[in-house]
Protein backbone atom coordinates (compact mmCIF):
# COMPACT_ATOMS: atom_id res chain seq x y z
CA UNK A 1 0.00 0.00 0.00
CA UNK A 2 1.30 3.54 -0.74
CA UNK A 3 2.01 5.75 1.95
CA UNK A 4 -1.12 7.88 3.74
CA UNK A 5 -1.39 11.30 1.89
CA UNK A 6 -0.45 14.81 3.33
CA UNK A 7 -2.90 16.32 6.39
CA UNK A 8 -3.11 19.18 4.33
CA UNK A 9 -4.90 17.14 1.68
CA UNK A 10 -7.51 16.90 4.46
CA UNK A 11 -8.16 20.29 5.44
CA UNK A 12 -8.57 21.25 1.67
CA UNK A 13 -10.99 18.28 0.16
CA UNK A 14 -14.79 19.66 -0.06
CA UNK A 15 -17.55 20.04 -2.80
CA UNK A 16 -21.29 20.88 -2.56
CA UNK A 17 -24.24 20.94 -4.81
CA UNK A 18 -27.07 22.77 -3.81
CA UNK A 19 -30.46 22.24 -6.14
CA UNK A 20 -28.59 21.94 -9.39
CA UNK A 21 -30.58 21.84 -12.33
CA UNK A 22 -28.94 20.68 -16.09
CA UNK A 23 -31.12 20.22 -19.39
CA UNK A 24 -30.37 19.03 -22.78
CA UNK A 25 -32.19 19.54 -25.37
CA UNK A 26 -35.23 20.61 -23.67
CA UNK A 27 -35.13 17.35 -21.50
CA UNK A 28 -33.94 17.31 -17.90
CA UNK A 29 -30.76 14.95 -17.14
CA UNK A 30 -30.27 16.62 -13.52
CA UNK A 31 -33.49 18.35 -11.75
CA UNK A 32 -32.91 19.53 -7.84
CA UNK A 33 -29.58 17.88 -6.69
CA UNK A 34 -28.41 18.60 -3.41
CA UNK A 35 -24.86 17.00 -2.59
CA UNK A 36 -22.13 17.83 0.54
CA UNK A 37 -18.71 16.23 1.01
CA UNK A 38 -15.96 17.00 2.73
CA UNK A 39 -12.59 14.81 3.45
CA UNK A 40 -12.82 11.24 4.01
CA UNK A 41 -16.41 10.42 2.74
CA UNK A 42 -16.86 8.24 -0.34
CA UNK A 43 -19.73 9.13 -2.01
CA UNK A 44 -21.23 6.20 -4.41
CA UNK A 45 -23.63 8.21 -7.30
CA UNK A 46 -26.17 5.14 -8.59
CA UNK A 47 -29.06 5.73 -11.02
CA UNK A 48 -30.42 4.31 -14.42
CA UNK A 49 -28.32 4.99 -17.69
CA UNK A 50 -29.36 7.99 -18.78
CA UNK A 51 -30.03 9.40 -15.04
CA UNK A 52 -27.10 12.13 -15.35
CA UNK A 53 -24.35 10.34 -13.29
CA UNK A 54 -21.97 11.26 -15.82
CA UNK A 55 -23.15 14.81 -15.94
CA UNK A 56 -22.95 15.21 -12.77
CA UNK A 57 -19.42 14.28 -12.53
CA UNK A 58 -18.69 16.72 -15.09
CA UNK A 59 -20.87 19.33 -13.12
CA UNK A 60 -18.26 18.67 -10.08
CA UNK A 61 -15.31 18.90 -11.99
CA UNK A 62 -15.97 21.96 -13.58
CA UNK A 63 -16.36 21.05 -16.75
CA UNK A 64 -20.66 21.45 -17.10
CA UNK A 65 -22.36 24.50 -16.78
CA UNK A 66 -25.69 24.15 -14.86
CA UNK A 67 -28.63 25.67 -15.78
CA UNK A 68 -29.85 26.54 -12.07
CA UNK A 69 -28.05 25.74 -8.67
CA UNK A 70 -25.13 26.68 -6.80
CA UNK A 71 -21.66 24.39 -7.11
CA UNK A 72 -18.88 25.08 -4.90
CA UNK A 73 -15.12 22.78 -4.35
CA UNK A 74 -12.16 23.24 -2.93
CA UNK A 75 -9.41 21.63 -3.60
CA UNK A 76 -7.43 20.00 -6.88
CA UNK A 77 -9.23 17.62 -8.61
CA UNK A 78 -8.45 14.76 -10.58
CA UNK A 79 -11.28 13.34 -13.10
CA UNK A 80 -11.38 9.31 -14.31
CA UNK A 81 -13.89 9.91 -17.05
CA UNK A 82 -14.37 7.64 -20.15
CA UNK A 83 -12.00 9.32 -22.11
CA UNK A 84 -8.13 9.45 -22.34
CA UNK A 85 -7.33 13.13 -22.59
CA UNK A 86 -4.72 12.36 -25.07
CA UNK A 87 -4.17 10.91 -28.65
CA UNK A 88 -2.35 7.66 -30.25
CA UNK A 89 0.57 9.94 -30.95
CA UNK A 90 1.31 10.33 -27.44
CA UNK A 91 3.32 8.43 -25.03
CA UNK A 92 2.57 7.01 -21.80
CA UNK A 93 5.24 9.52 -19.91
CA UNK A 94 3.19 12.15 -21.62
CA UNK A 95 0.03 11.03 -19.98
CA UNK A 96 1.62 10.71 -16.44
CA UNK A 97 2.72 14.44 -17.16
CA UNK A 98 -0.34 15.75 -17.97
CA UNK A 99 -2.10 13.98 -15.10
CA UNK A 100 0.66 15.10 -12.56
CA UNK A 101 0.43 18.13 -14.02
CA UNK A 102 -0.47 20.08 -10.00
CA UNK A 103 2.25 17.99 -8.66
CA UNK A 104 4.77 19.40 -11.27
CA UNK A 105 3.36 22.61 -11.06
CA UNK A 106 3.53 22.78 -7.61
CA UNK A 107 7.26 21.49 -7.18
CA UNK A 108 8.24 24.23 -9.83
CA UNK A 109 6.74 26.80 -8.22
CA UNK A 110 8.37 25.86 -5.16
CA UNK A 111 11.66 26.10 -6.99
CA UNK A 112 11.08 28.95 -7.96
CA UNK A 113 9.77 30.32 -4.70
CA UNK A 114 12.91 29.12 -3.28
CA UNK A 115 15.34 30.92 -5.77
CA UNK A 116 13.55 34.44 -5.29
CA UNK A 117 13.99 33.98 -1.19
CA UNK A 118 17.56 33.04 -1.70
CA UNK A 119 17.73 36.21 -3.37
CA UNK A 120 16.08 38.53 -0.89
CA UNK A 121 13.29 39.39 -3.29
CA UNK A 122 10.90 41.09 -1.72
CA UNK A 123 7.45 39.16 -0.82
CA UNK A 124 9.08 36.50 -1.82
CA UNK A 125 8.58 34.94 1.87
CA UNK A 126 4.88 34.75 0.91
CA UNK A 127 5.39 33.35 -2.34
CA UNK A 128 7.65 30.55 -0.57
CA UNK A 129 5.45 29.63 2.26
CA UNK A 130 2.06 29.80 -0.21
CA UNK A 131 4.63 27.36 -2.69
CA UNK A 132 5.59 25.04 0.21
CA UNK A 133 1.69 24.96 0.88
CA UNK A 134 0.53 23.94 -2.28
CA UNK A 135 3.44 21.36 -2.53
CA UNK A 136 2.70 19.62 0.91
CA UNK A 137 -0.82 19.16 0.07
CA UNK A 138 -0.28 17.42 -2.91
CA UNK A 139 2.65 15.54 -0.94
CA UNK A 140 4.19 16.18 -4.19
CA UNK A 141 7.71 14.81 -3.56
CA UNK A 142 6.25 11.36 -3.27
CA UNK A 143 3.87 11.49 -6.16
CA UNK A 144 6.05 9.58 -8.75
CA UNK A 145 7.05 6.95 -6.23
CA UNK A 146 3.05 6.49 -5.29
CA UNK A 147 2.37 6.07 -9.42
CA UNK A 148 4.80 3.68 -9.94
CA UNK A 149 3.45 1.26 -6.89
CA UNK A 150 -0.24 1.93 -8.54
CA UNK A 151 1.17 0.75 -12.44
CA UNK A 152 2.26 -1.89 -10.85
CA UNK A 153 -0.21 -3.29 -9.13
CA UNK A 154 -3.20 -2.48 -12.06
CA UNK A 155 -0.92 -4.35 -14.44
CA UNK A 156 -0.43 -1.15 -16.44
CA UNK A 157 2.25 -0.34 -18.72
CA UNK A 158 5.38 1.19 -16.77
CA UNK A 159 7.72 2.43 -19.97
CA UNK A 160 7.29 6.08 -20.20
CA UNK A 161 8.43 5.81 -23.99
CA UNK A 162 5.87 3.46 -24.79
CA UNK A 163 3.34 5.13 -27.73
CA UNK A 164 -0.43 5.21 -26.38
CA UNK A 165 -1.86 4.05 -29.80
CA UNK A 166 0.67 0.75 -28.91
CA UNK A 167 -1.61 0.41 -26.00
CA UNK A 168 -4.96 -1.11 -25.59
CA UNK A 169 -7.70 0.71 -24.30
CA UNK A 170 -7.90 -1.17 -21.35
CA UNK A 171 -4.31 -0.49 -20.51
CA UNK A 172 -4.46 3.22 -21.26
CA UNK A 173 -6.96 3.06 -18.92
CA UNK A 174 -5.44 1.04 -16.06
CA UNK A 175 -2.35 4.07 -16.40
CA UNK A 176 -4.32 7.33 -16.24
CA UNK A 177 -6.11 5.13 -13.28
CA UNK A 178 -2.60 4.76 -11.45
CA UNK A 179 -1.67 8.43 -12.38
CA UNK A 180 -4.74 9.56 -10.30
CA UNK A 181 -4.07 7.75 -7.42
CA UNK A 182 -0.95 9.00 -6.88
CA UNK A 183 -1.39 11.91 -7.94
CA UNK A 184 -2.51 13.68 -4.62
CA UNK A 185 -5.94 15.40 -5.42
CA UNK A 186 -8.22 16.82 -2.91
CA UNK A 187 -11.04 15.38 -4.99
CA UNK A 188 -11.34 12.22 -6.93
CA UNK A 189 -14.26 11.91 -9.56
CA UNK A 190 -14.07 7.90 -10.42
CA UNK A 191 -16.82 6.85 -14.01
CA UNK A 192 -16.51 3.52 -14.22
CA UNK A 193 -13.43 2.91 -12.82
CA UNK A 194 -13.78 -0.85 -12.37
CA UNK A 195 -14.00 -1.49 -16.63
CA UNK A 196 -10.46 -2.90 -17.22
CA UNK A 197 -9.49 -4.35 -13.95
CA UNK A 198 -8.40 -7.74 -12.97
CA UNK A 199 -8.99 -9.07 -9.52
CA UNK A 200 -5.92 -7.93 -8.66
CA UNK A 201 -5.92 -4.39 -9.75
CA UNK A 202 -9.75 -4.40 -8.05
CA UNK A 203 -8.35 -5.54 -4.90
CA UNK A 204 -5.61 -2.55 -5.27
CA UNK A 205 -8.06 -0.09 -6.28
CA UNK A 206 -10.38 -0.50 -3.24
CA UNK A 207 -7.67 -0.82 -0.71
CA UNK A 208 -6.70 2.94 -2.08
CA UNK A 209 -9.86 4.35 -1.82
CA UNK A 210 -10.47 3.53 1.59
CA UNK A 211 -7.28 4.89 2.63
CA UNK A 212 -8.25 7.82 0.67
CA UNK A 213 -8.23 10.98 2.89
CA UNK A 214 -9.80 13.61 0.20
CA UNK A 215 -13.34 13.23 -1.24
CA UNK A 216 -13.83 10.81 -3.27
CA UNK A 217 -17.01 10.83 -5.51
CA UNK A 218 -17.71 7.19 -7.66
CA UNK A 219 -20.06 5.94 -10.11
CA UNK A 220 -20.13 2.10 -11.11
CA UNK A 221 -22.24 -0.67 -11.81
CA UNK A 222 -19.75 -2.79 -9.61
CA UNK A 223 -21.90 -3.34 -6.55
CA UNK A 224 -19.16 -5.26 -4.58
CA UNK A 225 -16.69 -1.73 -4.81
CA UNK A 226 -19.60 0.00 -3.85
CA UNK A 227 -20.20 -2.05 -0.79
CA UNK A 228 -16.52 -1.97 -0.14
CA UNK A 229 -15.96 1.46 -0.43
CA UNK A 230 -19.05 4.10 -0.28
CA UNK A 231 -19.75 6.19 3.09
CA UNK A 232 -22.62 7.54 1.37
CA UNK A 233 -25.12 7.33 -1.76
CA UNK A 234 -26.41 9.75 -4.15
CA UNK A 235 -29.54 8.32 -5.76
CA UNK A 236 -30.45 9.58 -9.25
CA UNK A 237 -33.38 7.42 -9.62
CA UNK A 238 -36.71 9.09 -9.14
CA UNK A 239 -38.31 9.16 -5.86
CA UNK A 240 -41.41 9.52 -4.65
CA UNK A 241 -41.54 13.75 -4.95
CA UNK A 242 -38.92 13.79 -8.24
CA UNK A 243 -35.80 14.80 -6.61
CA UNK A 244 -32.57 12.71 -6.04
CA UNK A 245 -31.89 10.91 -2.46
CA UNK A 246 -29.20 11.12 -0.47
CA UNK A 247 -28.05 7.63 1.68
CA UNK A 248 -26.12 7.81 4.75
CA UNK A 249 -24.56 4.34 6.68
CA UNK A 250 -23.17 2.99 3.39
CA UNK A 251 -23.95 1.18 0.36
CA UNK A 252 -25.72 -1.92 2.45
CA UNK A 253 -27.92 0.79 4.59
CA UNK A 254 -28.95 2.66 0.84
CA UNK A 255 -30.13 -0.72 -0.20
CA UNK A 256 -32.34 -1.49 2.75
CA UNK A 257 -33.46 2.01 2.86
CA UNK A 258 -34.21 2.20 -0.66
CA UNK A 259 -36.40 -0.86 -0.32
CA UNK A 260 -37.98 0.58 2.32
CA UNK A 261 -39.11 4.11 0.54
CA UNK A 262 -39.89 1.70 -2.58
CA UNK A 263 -42.37 0.38 -0.17
CA UNK A 264 -43.91 3.48 1.05
CA UNK A 265 -43.82 5.24 -2.25
CA UNK A 266 -46.16 2.57 -3.57
CA UNK A 267 -48.52 2.04 -0.72
CA UNK A 268 -49.29 5.81 -0.61
CA UNK A 269 -49.58 5.79 -4.10
CA UNK A 270 -51.54 2.90 -4.21
CA UNK A 271 -53.82 5.03 -1.62
CA UNK A 272 -54.41 7.76 -3.53
CA UNK A 273 -55.66 6.24 -6.49
CA UNK A 274 -58.36 4.38 -3.72
CA UNK A 275 -59.24 7.60 -2.81
CA UNK A 276 -60.02 8.93 -5.95
CA UNK A 277 -62.05 5.74 -6.69
CA UNK A 278 -63.97 6.30 -3.27
CA UNK A 279 -64.88 9.78 -4.35
CA UNK A 280 -65.75 8.53 -8.26
CA UNK A 281 -67.80 6.25 -6.94
CA UNK A 282 -69.91 8.98 -4.41
CA UNK A 283 -70.34 11.44 -7.08
CA UNK A 284 -71.95 8.67 -9.63
CA UNK A 285 -73.92 7.34 -6.92
CA UNK A 286 -75.19 10.94 -5.92
CA UNK A 287 -75.51 11.48 -10.11
CA UNK A 288 -77.81 8.48 -10.13
CA UNK A 289 -80.32 9.51 -7.08
CA UNK A 290 -80.30 12.30 -8.77
CA UNK A 291 -81.75 11.16 -11.56
CA UNK A 292 -83.66 9.37 -9.96
CA UNK A 293 -85.77 11.99 -8.19
CA UNK A 294 -86.51 13.38 -10.93
CA UNK A 295 -88.95 10.41 -11.45
CA UNK A 296 -91.36 10.43 -8.48
CA UNK A 297 -93.29 7.36 -7.59
CA UNK A 298 -96.72 7.47 -8.05
CA UNK A 299 -98.98 9.15 -5.51
CA UNK A 300 -96.24 11.79 -4.66
CA UNK A 301 -96.75 15.43 -5.98
CA UNK A 302 -94.37 17.20 -8.15
CA UNK A 303 -93.67 19.49 -4.61
CA UNK A 304 -91.85 16.21 -3.39
CA UNK A 305 -89.26 16.26 -6.57
CA UNK A 306 -88.73 20.11 -6.23
CA UNK A 307 -88.01 19.84 -2.48
CA UNK A 308 -85.21 16.96 -2.51
CA UNK A 309 -83.54 18.22 -5.66
CA UNK A 310 -81.69 21.30 -4.22
CA UNK A 311 -80.14 19.30 -1.59
CA UNK A 312 -79.24 16.09 -4.42
CA UNK A 313 -77.38 19.03 -6.28
CA UNK A 314 -75.31 20.34 -3.70
CA UNK A 315 -74.53 16.72 -2.68
CA UNK A 316 -73.05 16.48 -6.56
CA UNK A 317 -71.16 19.59 -6.77
CA UNK A 318 -69.82 18.61 -3.02
CA UNK A 319 -68.44 15.24 -4.53
CA UNK A 320 -67.41 17.00 -7.86
CA UNK A 321 -65.56 19.31 -5.92
CA UNK A 322 -63.70 16.95 -4.06
CA UNK A 323 -63.36 14.84 -6.28
CA UNK A 324 -61.69 17.73 -8.04
CA UNK A 325 -59.71 18.42 -5.09
CA UNK A 326 -58.28 15.23 -5.11
CA UNK A 327 -55.10 14.71 -7.19
CA UNK A 328 -53.03 12.07 -7.16
CA UNK A 329 -49.86 14.12 -5.79
CA UNK A 330 -47.76 10.85 -5.54
CA UNK A 331 -46.34 9.55 -9.34
CA UNK A 332 -46.69 6.10 -10.05
CA UNK A 333 -42.92 4.14 -8.73
CA UNK A 334 -41.14 2.80 -11.70
CA UNK A 335 -41.90 -1.17 -12.60
CA UNK A 336 -40.16 -3.82 -10.57
CA UNK A 337 -38.58 -6.52 -12.72
CA UNK A 338 -41.13 -9.42 -12.70
CA UNK A 339 -39.64 -12.52 -13.30
CA UNK A 340 -41.69 -14.61 -15.23
CA UNK A 341 -42.75 -18.47 -14.46
CA UNK A 342 -40.13 -20.42 -16.13
CA UNK A 343 -40.89 -23.92 -16.76
CA UNK A 344 -38.61 -26.94 -15.33
CA UNK A 345 -37.53 -29.80 -18.24
CA UNK A 346 -38.72 -32.82 -16.49
CA UNK A 347 -36.15 -34.68 -17.73
CA UNK A 348 -32.98 -36.07 -15.83
CA UNK A 349 -30.23 -34.22 -18.60
CA UNK A 350 -31.82 -31.07 -20.65
CA UNK A 351 -28.01 -30.97 -21.50
CA UNK A 352 -24.72 -32.24 -21.95
CA UNK A 353 -21.22 -30.85 -23.42
CA UNK A 354 -18.93 -33.80 -23.81
CA UNK A 355 -15.17 -32.66 -24.12
CA UNK A 356 -15.86 -29.59 -25.99
CA UNK A 357 -13.31 -27.69 -27.27
CA UNK A 358 -12.89 -24.67 -29.82
CA UNK A 359 -9.53 -23.71 -31.94
CA UNK A 360 -7.59 -20.90 -30.26
CA UNK A 361 -10.35 -19.62 -27.85
CA UNK A 362 -11.29 -22.81 -25.55
CA UNK A 363 -8.64 -24.76 -26.04
CA UNK A 364 -8.89 -27.05 -22.61
CA UNK A 365 -11.54 -30.03 -23.19
CA UNK A 366 -15.16 -29.14 -20.86
CA UNK A 367 -17.43 -31.71 -19.62
CA UNK A 368 -20.92 -30.70 -18.34
CA UNK A 369 -24.19 -32.28 -17.78
CA UNK A 370 -27.26 -29.91 -16.67
CA UNK A 371 -30.33 -31.39 -14.75
CA UNK A 372 -34.15 -29.77 -14.98
CA UNK A 373 -33.43 -27.03 -12.18
CA UNK A 374 -29.13 -27.29 -11.74
CA UNK A 375 -27.40 -24.39 -10.93
CA UNK A 376 -23.53 -23.50 -12.53
CA UNK A 377 -21.80 -20.48 -12.68
CA UNK A 378 -18.96 -20.32 -15.47
CA UNK A 379 -15.55 -17.98 -13.70
CA UNK A 380 -12.05 -17.68 -15.31
CA UNK A 381 -9.86 -14.54 -17.06
CA UNK A 382 -10.52 -12.30 -19.84
CA UNK A 383 -10.13 -14.80 -22.76
CA UNK A 384 -10.37 -18.12 -20.77
CA UNK A 385 -13.43 -19.05 -23.11
CA UNK A 386 -16.87 -18.20 -21.19
CA UNK A 387 -18.64 -16.37 -23.81
CA UNK A 388 -17.51 -19.04 -26.46
CA UNK A 389 -18.83 -22.18 -24.36
CA UNK A 390 -21.87 -20.37 -23.76
CA UNK A 391 -22.33 -19.73 -27.20
CA UNK A 392 -21.27 -23.66 -28.03
CA UNK A 393 -24.21 -24.83 -25.22
CA UNK A 394 -26.28 -22.66 -27.20
CA UNK A 395 -26.45 -24.20 -30.49
CA UNK A 396 -25.06 -21.04 -31.95
CA UNK A 397 -21.12 -21.95 -32.39
CA UNK A 398 -19.99 -25.32 -33.59
CA UNK A 399 -17.43 -27.02 -31.50
CA UNK A 400 -13.95 -27.61 -33.19
CA UNK A 401 -14.14 -31.19 -31.35
CA UNK A 402 -16.64 -32.76 -28.99
CA UNK A 403 -20.22 -33.04 -28.52
CA UNK A 404 -23.46 -31.09 -27.46
CA UNK A 405 -26.73 -33.33 -26.93
CA UNK A 406 -29.86 -31.09 -25.90
CA UNK A 407 -33.14 -33.06 -24.81
CA UNK A 408 -35.62 -33.48 -27.11
CA UNK A 409 -37.91 -30.11 -26.87
CA UNK A 410 -35.77 -28.54 -24.62
CA UNK A 411 -35.85 -24.59 -24.56
CA UNK A 412 -32.59 -23.09 -24.15
CA UNK A 413 -32.37 -18.94 -23.74
CA UNK A 414 -28.86 -17.23 -24.36
CA UNK A 415 -28.46 -13.74 -23.00
CA UNK A 416 -24.67 -12.99 -25.09
CA UNK A 417 -22.53 -10.05 -24.68
CA UNK A 418 -23.68 -8.16 -27.53
CA UNK A 419 -26.86 -7.17 -29.17
CA UNK A 420 -27.91 -7.49 -32.78
CA UNK A 421 -31.09 -5.98 -32.88
CA UNK A 422 -33.07 -4.55 -35.86
CA UNK A 423 -32.55 -1.01 -35.39
CA UNK A 424 -35.43 -0.10 -36.96
CA UNK A 425 -37.79 -2.08 -34.97
CA UNK A 426 -39.31 -0.71 -31.75
CA UNK A 427 -39.40 -3.00 -28.23
CA UNK A 428 -42.85 -3.30 -28.21
CA UNK A 429 -42.66 -5.30 -31.26
CA UNK A 430 -40.39 -7.30 -30.61
CA UNK A 431 -42.10 -8.15 -27.75
CA UNK A 432 -45.36 -8.89 -28.94
CA UNK A 433 -44.14 -11.70 -31.10
CA UNK A 434 -43.14 -13.70 -27.96
CA UNK A 435 -45.10 -12.58 -25.05
CA UNK A 436 -47.25 -9.09 -24.51
CA UNK A 437 -46.21 -9.40 -20.83
CA UNK A 438 -44.83 -6.42 -19.01
CA UNK A 439 -41.48 -7.72 -17.18
CA UNK A 440 -41.11 -4.57 -15.85
CA UNK A 441 -37.44 -4.41 -17.57
CA UNK A 442 -38.44 -1.09 -20.15
CA UNK A 443 -40.41 2.00 -19.47
CA UNK A 444 -42.99 2.79 -21.67
CA UNK A 445 -40.74 5.30 -23.62
CA UNK A 446 -38.25 3.10 -24.06
CA UNK A 447 -40.92 0.50 -25.56
CA UNK A 448 -42.08 2.50 -28.24
CA UNK A 449 -38.89 3.82 -29.31
CA UNK A 450 -36.87 2.36 -32.15
CA UNK A 451 -34.11 0.21 -30.92
CA UNK A 452 -31.40 2.44 -32.71
CA UNK A 453 -32.30 5.33 -30.38
CA UNK A 454 -32.36 3.28 -27.00
CA UNK A 455 -29.33 3.31 -24.38
CA UNK A 456 -26.83 0.21 -24.05
CA UNK A 457 -28.28 -0.27 -20.85
CA UNK A 458 -32.19 -0.48 -22.50
CA UNK A 459 -30.91 -2.41 -25.22
CA UNK A 460 -29.63 -4.71 -22.70
CA UNK A 461 -32.60 -4.46 -20.77
CA UNK A 462 -34.62 -5.67 -24.09
CA UNK A 463 -32.25 -8.36 -24.86
CA UNK A 464 -33.03 -10.01 -21.36
CA UNK A 465 -36.70 -9.35 -21.64
CA UNK A 466 -37.05 -11.23 -24.71
CA UNK A 467 -35.03 -14.06 -23.62
CA UNK A 468 -37.26 -14.49 -20.65
CA UNK A 469 -40.01 -13.99 -22.78
CA UNK A 470 -40.10 -16.76 -24.23
CA UNK A 471 -40.02 -18.81 -21.29
CA UNK A 472 -36.86 -21.41 -21.56
CA UNK A 473 -36.10 -24.33 -19.48
CA UNK A 474 -32.39 -23.69 -19.49
CA UNK A 475 -30.75 -19.79 -19.24
CA UNK A 476 -27.64 -19.25 -20.39
CA UNK A 477 -26.46 -15.97 -18.90
CA UNK A 478 -23.26 -14.17 -20.34
CA UNK A 479 -22.31 -11.64 -18.08
CA UNK A 480 -26.09 -10.90 -17.19
CA UNK A 481 -25.21 -7.87 -14.74
CA UNK A 482 -23.13 -5.61 -17.63
CA UNK A 483 -25.12 -2.04 -17.94
CA UNK A 484 -27.99 -2.95 -15.41
CA UNK A 485 -28.24 -0.75 -12.59
CA UNK A 486 -27.66 -2.09 -9.10
CA UNK A 487 -31.43 -2.52 -7.71
CA UNK A 488 -32.32 -4.48 -11.05
CA UNK A 489 -29.36 -6.83 -10.62
CA UNK A 490 -30.02 -7.45 -6.86
CA UNK A 491 -34.09 -8.48 -8.47
CA UNK A 492 -32.49 -10.28 -10.93
CA UNK A 493 -30.13 -12.05 -8.50
CA UNK A 494 -33.10 -13.18 -6.11
CA UNK A 495 -35.12 -13.89 -9.21
CA UNK A 496 -32.28 -16.41 -10.40
CA UNK A 497 -31.77 -18.21 -7.37
CA UNK A 498 -35.95 -19.54 -7.38
CA UNK A 499 -36.89 -20.25 -10.86
CA UNK A 500 -37.68 -23.65 -11.65
CA UNK A 501 -35.37 -23.92 -14.72
CA UNK A 502 -31.98 -24.70 -14.91
CA UNK A 503 -29.05 -21.60 -15.11
CA UNK A 504 -26.03 -21.55 -16.12
CA UNK A 505 -23.94 -17.70 -15.54
CA UNK A 506 -20.61 -16.60 -16.67
CA UNK A 507 -19.34 -13.62 -14.89
CA UNK A 508 -16.61 -11.63 -13.19
CA UNK A 509 -19.23 -9.59 -11.12
CA UNK A 510 -17.36 -9.77 -7.72
CA UNK A 511 -20.94 -9.40 -5.84
CA UNK A 512 -22.83 -11.73 -7.77
CA UNK A 513 -20.23 -14.37 -7.53
CA UNK A 514 -20.41 -13.56 -3.80
CA UNK A 515 -24.42 -14.15 -3.90
CA UNK A 516 -24.12 -17.22 -5.90
CA UNK A 517 -21.14 -18.50 -3.60
CA UNK A 518 -23.38 -21.46 -3.10
CA UNK A 519 -23.68 -22.33 -6.97
CA UNK A 520 -21.24 -25.14 -8.65
CA UNK A 521 -18.48 -23.62 -10.05
CA UNK A 522 -16.67 -24.31 -13.18
CA UNK A 523 -13.11 -22.77 -13.68
CA UNK A 524 -11.78 -22.17 -17.31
Amino acid sequence: MTSPLSPALVRTAHVRLSDVHVTFGGRPVLAGVDLVAAAGDRVAVVGENGRGKTTLLRVLAGTQPVDHGDVRRAGTIGVADQQIPLGEQENVGDLIDLELAAVRNALARLEAATTALAEGQPGADNAFAEALSDAEALDAWDADRRVEVSLAALNAVDDRSRPLGTLSVGQRHRVRLACLLGAGHSVLLLDEPTNHLDASGLAHLTEQLRAYPGVVVLVSHDRALLADVATSVLDLDPSSDGRPRGYGGGYSAYVEARQAERARWEALHAEQLAERQRLADDLSAAQNRLRDNWRPEKGHGKHTRATRAPGLVRAVHRRQEDLNAHVVAVPPPPARFVMPELPQHQGTVALRAAGVTVAGRLDSPVDLTLGGADRLVVTGQNGAGKSTLLAVLAGALEPTSGTVTHARSVRIGWLGQESDLPARRTAAELLEQRSPADLGLLSGYDRNRPIAELSTGARRRLDLALVLAARPQVLLLDEPTNHLSAPLVDELTAALQSTPAAVVVATHDRQLLRDTASWPRLAL
